[in-house]
């Protein structure tokens, strides 16, 4: 299988790395920005576009919003998962909600699975 880069994604990737929502804003540059290993915003693979992507521990972090709960939005992010983990990649998804209220945890969190992403690798 090959991963393409969708070039049709590319001015709306664009526009979600200008245009992060309060959440995404604080994880990047209180957070993932400053790490040792290099994070991406708003990847596109496929014809998807991700939140955050680690090449080198292929791991993908998704923050979802109140909508990602509603039933069409369960359903699509189901077959979106499906489709990133036929590369191996691991998807963690977190709740806005968490980002807000246990910042901290959601680090210490997110520590530990990229350091288990990076020695599984």
């Amino acid at each position: 299988m090959e991963r393409k880069h969708n070039k049709k994604l590319l001015p709306f990737a664009k526009s979600l790395r200008k245009n992060m929502t309060p959440e995404e804003r604080h994880l990047w540059y209180d957070y993932l920005k400053q790490k040792n290993i290099h994070f991406i915003r708003q990847k596109i693979l496929g014809n998807y576009i991700v939140d955050f992507y680690c090449a080198k521990a292929k791991l993908v972090i998704e923050l979802d919003g109140s909508q990602h709960f509603e039933e069409d939005a369960i359903k699509y992010d189901k077959e979106r998962t499906k489709f990133l983990e036929q590369y191996g990649l691991r998807i963690i998804r977190i709740p806005n909600n968490e980002i807000n209220q246990n910042f901290d945890g959601v680090c210490e969190y997110l520590d530990n699975i990229i350091l288990q992403s990076l020695s599984q690798t």
